[in-house]
C-alpha cells in the first residue's frame, strides 16, 4: 500500500494560508477520488479542498480552525496502489511559485493611506518578510500573516506577546492584530498590570483615563464580560429566554468590517435616474430560447446591464479608479464586481476580468459561471479580487432602487432595481402619448473625493442612454 500526502493547494497568487474549517472525513473513512476531505477558508471565500486519489484517511496532520500554509501536508492517504510515500508537489516548487508572487507583486500601486490595513493584505503577505529578531518569538506561535503585518506595523515581538489572542489555544489572528492596530489604546488600557507595590489612588486621574478609553471606537475594543442577565446559555439563546444572541460567522464579520471601513474612508453621494428598458424586456423575450438552445446558457438581465457600464467607463475613465493618497489611481483594466446574495444569507462579489475585452455573449458565460459558483461556494480567492466597478441587482428582492455602499478601493457602485410595468409619457412624430413601458430605477452611490456630482450624474446618465437605445433586433 502507498502513502499519499494531501498538500493544501494553491488557491491564487495572493493566499499563502488558509484556516481548517471542518474536517469532512475521519481517520479510517473510505474516499473516493475527488471526494471532499476538508472544508477551508480564506479572508475571501470559502473552499473544498478534494483528494485527486481514492483511499483510506490514515493521518490528519491538522486540527479545526488551525491556519495551515500552502503546500504543506494536511493529510495522509493510504492508497489502494502498491509503492513508497508519495508527494504530488515538492516544497521547493511551493516557495519558488510564492517568490514569483512576490517579484510581480510590486508593479501595481498599493494604497497605503485610505485604505486599513485589511485591504493591502493581499500584496503584504506576499512581499514582506519579518525580521530574524521577529521570527523568533516567544514561546507563542505567530503565523507568516501575522508576522508579516506586524513587521509593516513596526510592531515588535514583545509587543504581539502582549495581544490577547481569540485564535485556538490562546493563538494571536490575524482580526486580533488589526483590532489591535486600529485601537491599541484600548487593548493596553484593558490589558492587565504588572504587580507593583499599592500606590495611592489618583481619583482624577483614573477618571480622566476611563472617559480616554471609552471615546475609543467599541467595535476594535476587545470582548469585555457580559452580565450574568445577558450571558448565552447556548448558541442563538438567552439566559432571560427573551432576546436571542446570535454569533456573527468570519464571512459576516469581514463583510461588516468592510462595510463600516467603506463609510468611514468615502464621503458618499447616490444619484438615481429612470430608465425605460422596454426594448431591452421585449428583445430578451425573443431570444432567451434559442439563445439557451444554441449556446446552452440562460441569458439574463445582469450581462446586458454590464455591457452598458463597460460602455459607460469606456467614455469616462476617471470612474474607473482608486485613490492612494492624494493620488488618483486610473485602471487599465475594466473588472466589474457583481454582487451575489450566498444561500446562507452572505455576500460575495466575484469579479469579471477584463470585461471590457468581451462580448455580451462572453461577459454572459462569464456571469453565468460566477454566480453558479459561488452558489455552490465553488469560487477561488483570484476570483473576488481586483474589481474595479462593482453592480448590485436590488431589483431581485422586489426593491426599487437603493443606495449601495461602495466597494472599498473603488470609487463608485451601481445598484438596478426592479423592472415594473408604469404608464410613462413617449415622444412620438405624431406628438405626446402615455403607453405602458418597463421601467427600472438605477442609482450611483460614489466617492465624492474624487468623482464629483457632474462626473457621477453624466456616468449614470449616460448608463440609462445605452439601455433605453437598446437595438431590438441586435443579433448575438
Amino acid at each position: 500500500m502507498a502513502k499519499y500526502q494531501l498538500l493544501l493547494p494553491k488557491m491564487g497568487e495572493s493566499v499563502a494560508e488558509a484556516t481548517i474549517i471542518k474536517w469532512n472525513k475521519a481517520i479510517g473513512d473510505r474516499i473516493e477520488a475527488d471526494e471532499t476531505v476538508m472544508e477551508i477558508a480564506t479572508d475571501k471565500v470559502d473552499s473544498e479542498v478534494p483528494s485527486p486519489v481514492t483511499g483510506t484517511l490514515l493521518e490528519q496532520l491538522c486540527n479545526e480552525n488551525d491556519v495551515v500554509q500552502v503546500g504543506s501536508v494536511i493529510a495522509v492517504i493510504e492508497t489502494d496502489v502498491a509503492g513508497e510515500t508519495t508527494t504530488p508537489v515538492e516544497p521547493a516548487e511551493v516557495i519558488e511559485d510564492i517568490n514569483k508572487v512576490a517579484e510581480t507583486a510590486t508593479e501595481e500601486p498599493v494604497s497605503p493611506e485610505p485604505m486599513p490595513v485589511l485591504d493591502q493584505l493581499e500584496v503584504k503577505e506576499s512581499i514582506i518578510e519579518p525580521s530574524a529578531d521577529e521570527a523568533k518569538g516567544a514561546g507563542r506561535f505567530y503565523s507568516p500573516l501575522v508576522k508579516n503585518i506586524a513587521a509593516q506595523e513596526g510592531i515588535t515581538i514583545e509587543e504581539l506577546d502582549k495581544i490577547p489572542g481569540t485564535g485556538s489555544e490562546g493563538r494571536l489572528t490575524k482580526d486580533d492584530l488589526l483590532s489591535y492596530i486600529q485601537n491599541p489604546a484600548a487593548y493596553k488600557a484593558a490589558a492587565p498590570q504588572p504587580h507593583v507595590a499599592e500606590q495611592p489612588k489618583e481619583e482624577p486621574k483614573q477618571a480622566a483615563t476611563t472617559e480616554a478609553v471609552t471615546e475609543q471606537r467599541p467595535a476594535a475594543a476587545p470582548p469585555q464580560p457580559q452580565p450574568a442577565s445577558e450571558q448565552k446559555t447556548g448558541q442563538g439563546a438567552s439566559v432571560s429566554g427573551g432576546d436571542e444572541i446570535i454569533e456573527m460567522d468570519r464571512m459576516r464579520k469581514l463583510i461588516a468590517d468592510h462595510m463600516v471601513m467603506s463609510k468611514q474612508t468615502s464621503p458618499h453621494v447616490t444619484s438615481f435616474v429612470e430608465a425605460d428598458v422596454t426594448n431591452i424586456v421585449q428583445w430578451r423575450e425573443k431570444i432567451k430560447g434559442a439563445f439557451e438552445k444554441k449556446e446552452g446558457e440562460k441569458i439574463t438581465y445582469t450581462p446586458i446591464f454590464i455591457e452598458a457600464v463597460v460602455r459607460a467607463i469606456k467614455d469616462m475613465p476617471m470612474v474607473n479608479v482608486s485613490v492612494n493618497g492624494n493620488q488618483i489611481i486610473k485602471k487599465a483594466a475594466i473588472n466589474i464586481g457583481m454582487a451575489t446574495a450566498l444561500p446562507s444569507g452572505n455576500l460575495i462579489v466575484p469579479v469579471i476580468k477584463k470585461a471590457g475585452e468581451l462580448n455580451l455573449l462572453g461577459i454572459t458565460k462569464a456571469v453565468n459561471d460566477l454566480a453558479n459558483r459561488a452558489r455552490n461556494n465553488k469560487l477561488q480567492p483570484d476570483d473576488v479580487k481586483d474589481g474595479t466597478f462593482t453592480i448590485t441587482n436590488v431589483g431581485s428582492f422586489g426593491n426599487v432602487m437603493g443606495t449601495p455602499i461602495i466597494n472599498q478601493p473603488q470609487v463608485a457602485i451601481l445598484a438596478v432595481g426592479a423592472i415594473k410595468k408604469k404608464p410613462a409619457v413617449i415622444e412620438t412624430p405624431q406628438g405626446d402619448m402615455i403607453a405602458i413601458r418597463h421601467m427600472m430605477f438605477l442609482s450611483l452611490s460614489y466617492d465624492h473625493r474624487v468623482v464629483d456630482g457632474a462626473l457621477g450624474g453624466s456616468f449614470l446618465r449616460r448608463i440609462a442612454d445605452y439601455l433605453e437605445g437598446w437595438d431590438v433586433n441586435r443579433a448575438v
